[in-house]
């Protein structure tokens, strides 16, 4: 088992996976590294050399009693780092690994990060204060704790099982497995490290830290987050950012299980447009998916989701027909609506979570998409974002 030890003697342990260019995923509370297995599983196949570790006293990390706040959870990031000796990375966390992002690069600096991706992160700051009116009151938070404190099993059970999965909308599609998988990564860890944990996630501000970073950060955000609440955190920080990017989303809850989608459902899109169309494309495949409680028909799934954004900002039709490559003409697909020659792009099956993620490693991001959804209801894409709280 690979551990590391900190400077105060807490062992953390991690995964390390594969060659290339590394990306690092920081789990949410109070899960593991765990929770980042498809995504590893994922960009290693393309490449990559991903990294998770165990957060201390959750997983299998060292079950201190102290130390619980964000500047230990930087400081041990920053231990697993140098340890690895890690440069150029892409540093992805989810919720509080969101704000250990930030708080990590708003303390030692960007000198070994590449780039940053937030998925439903707390930051800048999820408290109600005199200076934050739209965040949560303290209540809700001493409410968490009383629950962990009370009965941990019982609430490891319940918060899965509705708001964070968002299993307690009407119609969602409820998973027992991936409920008792969370359940399993929360057990793992200390009841005092997730009790601190909360104050830590919830209290903290990040405003500074994100102010402090400059490298590009794609900010992904769903307006139906019942855990962060969207409002108070995706577009503020996305403002705050100096390279900031913010993707929105509707109808997604803080986490999503994986769709799985019929094998090589091709789509077409203008081969000029590949690296400026809101549509990201990345090793042709392009990096939107349908819902998995959608319609049957991958096909206008797709259209649904995204043609419109696509054609109302590019005056281009999104076309549909099967590539040469795969047996099929391609005729369908000969030109856009403006005459361009255009390229086709194969959605496979079982396309594993953090599609955008993908885009962002694969970069650049055209200037004229930062901050283009800031503010605004309407997304440009929709994706699922797969983390932890």
């Amino acid at each position: 088992m690979s551990t590391v030890t900190t400077k105060d003697g807490t062992e953390i342990y991690y995964k390390d996976w594969g060659a290339g260019q590394p990306i690092v995923f920081s789990h949410g509370w109070p899960l593991s590294a765990d929770d980042w297995d498809a995504q590893m599983l994922f960009f290693a196949s393309k490449g990559f050399r991903v990294i998770a570790h165990d957060r201390r006293g959750h997983g299998r990390s060292a079950q201190t009693g102290g130390g619980h706040d964000m500047d230990h959870y930087a400081d041990d990031l920053a231990t697993l780092t140098t340890h690895l000796d890690l440069k150029n990375a892409i540093h992805v966390g989810h919720s509080t690994g969101g704000g250990e992002v930030v708080r990590y690069i708003g303390r030692h600096g960007e000198s070994r990060v590449a780039k940053a991706v937030l998925i439903a992160a707390v930051p800048p700051l999820m408290l109600k204060t005199a200076a934050n009116p739209g965040g949560l009151p303290k209540e809700v938070f001493d409410g968490f704790q009383a629950q962990l404190a009370a009965n941990r099993a019982q609430f490891y059970y319940d918060l899965p099982a509705g708001p964070f999965y968002g299993f307690n909308r009407p119609g969602a599609k409820v998973s027992q497995a991936v409920i008792w998988n969370w359940w399993r990564q929360g057990t793992m860890g200390g009841a005092k490290a997730h009790y601190d944990g909360i104050v830590a996630f919830s209290q903290t501000d990040f405003t500074q830290d994100l102010k402090k970073v400059t490298v590009p950060a794609l900010v992904m955000h769903s307006e139906d987050d019942q855990i962060v609440p969207y409002a108070d955190s995706g577009p503020l920080s996305a403002k705050l950012l100096k390279n900031g990017t913010l993707k929105t989303y509707k109808g997604f809850p803080t986490a999503c299980r994986r769709p799985r989608l019929r094998p090589s459902t091709p789509i077409c899109w203008p081969s000029s447009e590949a690296r400026t169309c809101p549509v990201p494309v990345y090793r042709n495949r392009l990096l939107t998916r349908p819902r998995p409680d959608g319609p049957a028909d991958v096909s206008d799934q797709i259209r649904k989701a995204i043609g419109s954004a696509a054609v109302g900002q590019h005056g281009r039709e999104l076309c549909l027909g099967e590539p040469a490559s795969e047996g099929g003409s391609d005729r369908s697909c000969a030109n856009d609506a403006d005459g361009h020659d255009v390229k086709s792009f194969g959605l496979r099956a079982n396309w594993q979570p953090l599609g955008l993620a993908v885009a962002a490693i694969s970069g650049p991001w055209p200037a004229r998409n930062v901050r283009r959804n800031a503010g605004q209801a309407k997304p440009t894409l929709t994706d699922q974002a797969v983390g932890t709280a």
